[in-house]
């Protein structure tokens, strides 16, 4: 199903939009605080450059914003909806999803925002 070449891969992975060859991150793992806006300044196999300009992912705000609605939306069906709960308890389960997630969501809205930009490049899977 994410098989490279998708911007799916390299959103859900936060790989290099144009090859998706490695991690623009310098952790993968977005639940290290320190390095949660930790990202390489370029691709070591096709040498981009991930912060295009200064202040390039501020835009990425917006995008973390409709993504936060996103799981907010999906804790309020689960919790109300599927499980029952009343609504004051489907408002904490909203609240206790997006502090738990919020480095998921950082995460996810720059790789969508960035993916906005670059395009996947197959010249660069050729050669490999």
């Amino acid at each position: 199903m994410l098989k490279k070449g998708s911007k799916l891969y390299s959103i859900l992975t936060g790989s290099c939009p144009k090859c998706h060859q490695e991690s623009m991150y310098v952790n993968p793992n977005p639940y290290v605080p320190n390095h949660l806006f930790k990202m390489h300044e370029r691709c070591s196999h096709c040498h981009t450059k991930y912060k295009i300009e200064p202040s390039f992912f501020y835009g990425s705000m917006y995008v973390s914003y409709a993504v936060g609605i996103a799981f907010a939306v999906a804790a309020f069906v689960i919790s109300f909806l599927f499980v029952g709960a009343s609504l004051k308890t489907a408002f904490i389960a909203i609240v206790i999803t997006l502090v738990v997630f919020l480095p998921v969501i950082i995460r996810l809205s720059r790789n969508i925002w960035i993916n906005l930009f670059i395009k996947y490049d197959k010249s660069w899977a050729k050669k490999r």
